[in-house]
């Protein structure tokens, strides 16, 4: 799988596939997404002692830094065990000419980043004091049969509808809702009329809220 480097709207880089003609994040701003969905309306908005995350999928290891860099602004007296799944794990040289370290002003992310990519998967490890990271290569309909706690919070950043349909139909997310605990959040960029109704049956309060720059809107869904 071709990837290459681009930049996006915001400054911040993504990986596009061409023969795809799909990239990892939003053209408008890799950054400002990652954080609109999954910090703005995904982190923040739980208060858990203890949050288990799992995201679908890896990638280029954005959301775990933005993860991260919002967990150092805090006490960090809390827990965080991050789970994610990834199929395709970028290689080493793509890593390095994203720069997303750059990006942020606590110049700890850089040790940070690399340490994430570096570690092994399959296992779990202490990225910092009590934010623990367990990669998993897998195909994401695999989730059935993996192991996790009672997920607080899903990630739910597959690749777009348009190039992979079968990740945003009904049984990806059944796996994932069996995954999760109940009262916990689904956040995801999409706004798709199917993708409300899916989560509706599966007993979700589906939420549409304001989109990230160049998207009009986006779904919380919170587990009944």
């Amino acid at each position: 799988m071709k990837r290459e480097v681009k930049t996006t709207g915001d400054g911040s880089k993504t990986l596009f596939i061409n023969n795809l003609n799909e990239g990892y994040h939003s053209h408008h701003g890799a950054l400002q997404e990652a954080k609109h969905v999954f910090i703005k309306n995904g982190l923040n908005l739980l208060n858990n002692y203890e949050i288990n995350i799992l995201e679908l999928g890896f990638g280029t290891g954005l959301n775990v830094l933005v993860t991260i860099n919002e967990f150092l602004k805090t006490d960090k007296n809390h827990i965080i065990n991050y789970f994610t799944l990834e199929k395709y794990p970028v290689l080493e040289d793509e890593i390095s000419n994203l720069g997303y370290s750059e990006l942020f002003e606590d110049k700890k992310l850089k040790e940070i980043y690399q340490k994430i990519h570096q570690t092994d998967w399959e296992n779990t490890f202490e990225i910092i004091p009590n934010f623990n990271l367990k990669k998993i290569k897998c195909d994401f309909f695999e989730l059935k049969n993996i192991e996790l706690p009672k997920i607080n919070l899903v990630y739910f950043d597959c690749f777009g509808a348009r190039v992979q349909p079968d990740l945003w139909e009904k049984p990806l997310f059944e796996m994932v809702s069996e995954k999760m605990e109940k009262g916990g959040l689904l956040t995801t960029y999409s706004s798709k009329g199917s993708v409300r109704r899916i989560l509706q049956e599966l007993d979700f309060t589906v939420e549409k809220k304001d989109g990230p720059p160049g998207k009009r809107e986006m779904i919380n869904a919170w587990k009944i």
